[in-house]
């Protein structure tokens, strides 16, 4: 069912670049064409709803939040943090391995 939502919005966005008018009649077409039935009701709401809005200048909006590189600097912390708890196992490790050469040597008096 929420795709369903997401192809009534799609659909306005392909009458939108194609130039078409924005109307009920339009909208109901393209969801038809679509193979989902049309529901009245719902093109109506967002027919109303788009014609109080400049469709432009909110793709020109969107398009400026989208292209922000906002997940790449989250990712580098976590790899450093990966590549320091893979650093610690290896300290922890050759520990261990001193630890044991430290018992034996003790053990047979070397």
């Amino acid at each position: 069912m929420a795709q369903e939502g997401k192809a009534y919005v799609h659909a306005a966005l392909a009458l939108y670049y194609a130039g078409a008018q924005l109307n009920e009649d339009n909208l109901k077409k393209v969801v038809e064409s679509l193979g989902i039935q049309a529901d009245d009701a719902r093109i109506k709401m967002l027919v109303a709803s788009l014609s109080e809005i400049n469709i432009e200048d909110v793709l020109k909006s969107a398009s400026t939040v989208i292209s922000a590189p906002v997940a790449a600097p989250a990712s580098a912390p976590i790899e450093e943090k990966k590549e320091e708890a893979k650093k610690e196992e290896e300290e922890k490790e050759e520990s261990k391995e001193v630890d044991i050469g430290e018992g034996l040597s003790g053990l047979f008096g070397m």
